[in-house]
C-alpha cells in the first residue's frame, strides 16, 4: 500500500493571526503611540490656555496672548478671588454658592438614578417574570424621546399637577425654590440608558454563582447587595462618571426646573449670566469656566480606574 501524505498546509496558514492579537499589534505600533502623543498635546493644548489667561492680569490678557507668559511670568490669583466671592464689573455676589448648589444637585442626581436603575437592571436580569422583556424593551424604547420636549410637560406636572376633566389624576407639588424638581428630572431622563447598559452587566454574571446564591438560602436582596455590587463596581462606576458630569455641565434643565434663583441655581447658570454681564473679561470667564472643571477633574480621576475596568468589562473571555 502507498503512504498516504497529509495534506500540505494552506498558503499563508501559518501566518494568519488572530484578530484581536491583529488590533492590539496596531494600536501598540510606534506610530500609533506617536499620533496618540500628538491627539493628547492638541487636546490639553486649550486646557492649558484656560488655565494660563485665568492667572493673568487684566491689563496683559489684553494686551497679548496667553504663550507670552512663557517670556514673562506675571502671575495672579486676584482672578479667581473676584469671581468666586465679590462677582464684580455690575454683578453682585461670586460663584461659591453657585458652585455649592451645583454639589447639591449634581451628587443626588448621580446617586438616585444610579441606584433605582442598580436594582431595577438585577430585577429584570435575573428575576424572570411574564412581561419581564417587555418592561425591558419598553424601558428602552424611552431613550428616543428627546428631553427638549419633556422639559415642559413635565415642568407643568410638578406645578399643576395632571387632571381629566375636574377629577385630579396628579396633585400638583410645591417644589418650588427647592432642589427636588431638578433631581426628579435628572433621574427620570437618566433612567432609560442606565437600566439599558447596568442590565446589559448584570445579565453577563455568572448563573453558577447565583444559582449557589439561592442554594444557599440568600433572598434577592441579600444577591442584590453582597454579589450583584460588587462584582458591578466597574459598570456602576462607569455610568456615575458620565451621568454627573452630564448633571454638572447642565445648563436647560437647571434653567427650566430651578430657575435664576441664587437659592437652588447651579454654577452653570451663573456662568451664563457673567458671560452677557462681563462682555470682553476674559480673565474673570476664563477663571470661571475653570472652576467649573476642577470638580468633574477630580470625580474622573478618582474612579479613573473602576471607568477603564467598566469599558474593558467582557471584552476579554477566559
Amino acid at each position: 500500500m502507498s503512504e498516504q501524505l497529509a495534506p500540505a498546509p494552506q498558503s499563508g496558514a501559518e501566518d494568519r493571526v488572530p484578530p484581536v492579537k491583529a488590533v492590539r499589534r496596531v494600536f501598540s505600533s510606534p506610530l500609533a503611540s506617536l499620533l496618540m502623543v500628538v491627539v493628547t498635546v492638541l487636546w490639553t493644548i486649550p486646557t492649558i490656555g484656560l488655565l494660563v489667561t485665568s492667572l493673568r492680569p487684566e491689563e496683559d490678557v489684553s494686551d497679548s496672548g496667553w504663550w507670552t507668559v512663557f517670556g514673562d511670568p506675571n502671575l495672579t490669583l486676584e482672578n479667581y478671588h473676584t469671581v468666586l466671592f465679590e462677582g464684580g464689573f455690575g454683578v453682585s455676589g461670586g460663584l461659591m454658592p453657585y458652585m455649592v448648589n451645583s454639589l447639591a444637585i449634581s451628587i443626588p442626581a448621580t446617586v438616585f438614578p444610579l441606584v433605582l436603575a442598580a436594582m431595577a437592571a438585577y430585577g429584570l436580569a435575573w428575576v424572570k417574570f411574564r412581561g419581564s422583556d417587555v418592561v425591558f424593551f419598553a424601558i428602552f424604547a424611552l431613550q428616543v424621546v428627546p428631553l427638549q420636549m419633556a422639559l415642559i410637560p413635565l415642568l407643568q406636572l410638578f406645578s399643576g399637577g395632571a387632571h381629566i376633566g375636574s377629577v385630579t389624576v396628579i396633585p400638583a407639588f410645591d417644589l418650588s425654590g427647592t432642589y427636588a424638581p431638578v433631581w426628579l428630572a435628572h433621574t427620570m431622563f437618566a433612567m432609560p440608558l442606565a437600566i439599558f447598559l447596568l442590565h446589559n452587566f448584570i445579565a453577563q454574571l455568572p448563573r453558577d454563582l447565583m444559582e449557589a446564591a439561592v442554594v444557599d438560602g440568600a433572598t434577592h436582596f441579600k444577591i442584590f447587595r453582597s454579589i450583584v455590587l460588587p462584582l458591578c463596581a466597574p459598570a456602576l462606576a462607569s455610568f456615575a462618571i458620565f451621568q454627573f458630569l452630564w448633571v454638572w455641565n447642565d445648563l436647560l434643565v437647571a434653567l427650566t426646573f430651578a430657575g435664576g434663583t441664587p437659592e437652588v441655581a447651579p454654577m452653570t447658570v451663573r456662568l451664563a449670566q457673567l458671560s452677557g454681564s462681563f462682555g470682553g473679561r476674559w480673565e474673570l470667564l476664563t477663571a470661571g469656566a475653570f472652576l467649573s472643571l476642577i470638580i468633574p477633574l477630580i470625580v474622573f480621576f478618582a474612579l479613573q480606574r473602576y471607568f477603564v475596568r467598566g469599558l474593558l468589562a467582557g471584552s476579554v473571555k477566559g
